[in-house]
């Protein structure tokens, strides 16, 4: 369990802060995680990394000389934000492009492709190479649906490498996706993480048992045995990931491999050795040489009590590169010079919130203000159930809805509050709230809801009255945006409460309900389809993989859509009657 923290919420950022107070020689703070704070050469591609916190060293402890340029580091097992991972980015850039990359997972992919897309549309050239080194998450078939977990080092320090030696963007990219298909992990666990503040573990294995094909965000494993000897532990490593071999490759006999044997928090080093021992062995005897092996915690889960071993097939381009040299924060290998670079100051950093505000009329300020008590009602709503989201959500999935959407909605209600201080018109306190929700959440939530307040500021904006079909025209907008994402109703997701919510708002509207009643009735549409996804098994993000697990709960984030848009109703009530 974790003992030490202080506000759970404020966690990652504190952890950020102080990680960089103890490592300044090597990394600097910037919004959104970190960069080198060392003199990296001109002109060369700038490698990016990233996802949720808790999983140390990754993301921010590999950042350094013949690593990663820069992580950007979401909240506890989510993923940055697209502000953030742009903002990242941007700070590492050295002209010669970008690459992204970073563990196949679906909120990481959809932030990650928004700041793709900011970036690109900015000038700076960036391509993304996802890592799916997990081969318990899908079957090989389905390779391009599985997870990274500790693999995700081996494709790092490969782009990293190729960046030094100056490879153009395009070949950093041909080398971490060689990286990629070239490396083969696979995991177990004895006991569940808990996150801090939480009373429970997200996940638990009965005493003496153990979770086999299990990811690094508490996902719990495809399979359940008894805990075997170091010797059977390491027996099942080696025979499952010979298993199978990358293209190209049809024996193990002759090869040189990179072998990695990760703790995933709560398992000493001196038990990893023991383990280690016989993988040498078993590798050996299958003809496999070994090459500069790494043994300790590399890609953790917080303190999740369990282990994953990752074999990095070679050729002599890749073996070159891991064996490069390092400097960082967590991972060292061979010698590096770096010369420590100026930082900049915080302003430089980033604009102000209420900087550049656009004119608004007396009316759309007047929406503004409903606007900003709805949002203040949403963070209320969200306090109030934010164990209950989190326990939902740790069903089948990793348990962070709850934390993430109470960091995104209280950040929301904050720059609310100031916008509508400094004379905000409804587009842009929505849009800015939104912003500041997405880039606060991170992880899926984060970005979906940052969209929907986008959206229907767009629709709104910041000169006219809200009228009961401007409003469902914004929530058909949002509605629009979130479905480009790729669910659909049925997936068991936050769609399918929206959808009900939008085609019920939008019927209402047209029949000539005034809003309060037209939204009230929309939002008992919506509790009623998110109670219905109990019986739906999911289609897409971390619970996929666990389905039958989901079957008579809730999706977490239809369950807390229901919950904000009742709260709405009784806003939007309040607001009639004054």
């Amino acid at each position: 369990m974790t003992r030490l923290f202080n506000e759970p919420s404020a966690f990652a950022d504190e952890m950020i802060d102080g990680f960089v107070a103890a490592n300044s020689a090597q990394v600097r703070r910037v919004s959104g995680g970190v960069v080198r704070s060392t003199v990296s050469t001109p002109g060369t591609v700038a490698v990016v990394i990233g996802g949720g916190s808790g999983h140390y060293p990754a993301f921010g402890g590999i950042v350094g000389q013949g690593l990663a340029h820069g992580a950007a580091m979401g909240n506890l097992f989510a993923s940055p934000s697209a502000q953030q991972v742009h903002s990242v980015a941007a700070a590492a850039d050295l002209g010669g492009g970008v690459l992204l990359t970073y563990g196949n997972y679906a909120g990481d992919v959809l932030n990650f492709t928004a700041a793709q897309d900011r970036l690109n549309s900015e000038g700076i050239e960036t391509r993304t190479v996802v890592v799916t080194d997990d081969i318990a998450s899908a079957p090989l078939a389905e390779k391009h649906k599985r997870r990274g977990i500790a693999g995700d080092l081996t494709v790092f320090k490969a782009a990293a490498a190729a960046s030094e030696a100056g490879y153009t963007l395009d070949e950093v990219v041909r080398v971490a996706n060689l990286a990629n298909e070239r490396t083969r992990s696979f995991g177990v666990a004895f006991t569940g993480c808990t996150l801090p503040g939480a009373a429970e573990p997200l996940f638990t294995i009965p005493e003496g048992r153990m979770g086999v094909g299990i990811g690094i965000h508490g996902e719990p494993g495809i399979d359940e045995t008894d805990v075997p000897t170091a010797d059977g532990l390491a027996e099942l490593f080696v025979s499952t990931l010979l298993s199978e071999l990358p293209e190209g490759i049809s024996s193990p006999a002759g090869e040189r491999a990179a072998v990695l044997l990760n703790g995933l928090g709560s398992v000493k080093y001196e038990e990893l050795f023991v383990v280690y021992r016989r993988v040498a062995q078993l590798l050996e005897e299958a003809g496999v040489t070994i090459v500069e092996p790494e043994v300790g915690e590399l890609v953790t889960s917080f303190d999740m009590a369990g282990a994953s071993l990752t074999l990095f097939w070679l050729d002599e381009e890749l073996e070159r590169f891991w064996r490069a040299p390092a400097d960082t924060p967590a991972y060292r290998k061979g010698s590096v010079g770096a010369v420590e670079q100026a930082a900049p100051s915080a302003e430089a950093l980033e604009a102000g919130l209420t900087e550049n505000i656009p004119p608004a009329t007396d009316d759309s300020r007047a929406v503004a203000a409903v606007a900003a008590a709805a949002i203040q009602a949403i963070a209320e709503v969200i306090d109030e159930n934010v164990d209950e989201l989190g326990r939902i959500d740790a069903v089948a999935g990793d348990g962070d809805h709850g934390i993430g959407m109470q960091r995104g909605s209280r950040a929301a209600s904050s720059a609310a509050v100031e916008l509508l201080a400094v004379g905000s018109g409804a587009r842009t306190l929505l849009q800015r709230s939104g912003d500041a929700w997405a880039d606060r959440a991170g992880g899926t939530s984060g970005a979906l809801w940052g969209v929907a307040l986008r959206a229907i500021g767009d629709t709104l904006g910041d000169s006219d009255a809200a009228t009961g079909a401007a409003v469902a025209a914004g929530v058909r907008g949002a509605t629009a945006g979130i479905l480009g994402f790729g669910a659909v109703v049925g997936d068991k997701t936050m769609v399918d409460a929206l959808v009900p919510f939008a085609d019920a708002l939008e019927a209402g509207i047209a029949a000539g309900a005034p809003l309060t009643q037209a939204w009230a009735d929309a939002a008992d549409a919506a509790t009623t389809a998110a109670a219905a996804t109990a019986q739906l098994l999911p289609k897409m993000g971390r619970a996929r993989p666990h389905a039958e697990k989901s079957l008579g709960t809730p999706d977490a984030g239809a369950h807390s859509f229901a919950l904000i848009v009742q709260r709405v109703a009784t806003v939007l009530k309040e607001q009639d009657s004054k």
